[in-house]
């Protein structure tokens, strides 16, 4: 196996967007650093499950329904 081909995997701090901090391990950063995040894991939608609403603003799904709705796959 060669040698050096794995990053240093270290101690790192996680600062949360609420401010609370925990440690972990990781290969981001130096020892002792501190990873701030923008995005919050217990509060974003894609890690806690939230639901997202797809809004018909300017009534695009009626104007390609409109456009495209007769159209059909296949043979006469």
């Amino acid at each position: 196996m060669k040698a050096d081909t794995h990053p240093d995997y270290h101690m790192i701090k996680v600062q949360m967007t609420d401010g609370t901090v925990f440690e972990t391990r990781s290969t981001w950063g130096k020892e002792g650093d501190t990873l701030q995040l923008d995005i919050d894991p217990t509060a974003h939608p894609a890690w806690t499950g939230g639901t997202g609403k797809m809004l018909d603003s300017g009534g695009q799904v009626a104007r390609f329904n409109k456009r495209f709705g007769g159209l059909t796959l296949g043979k006469k």
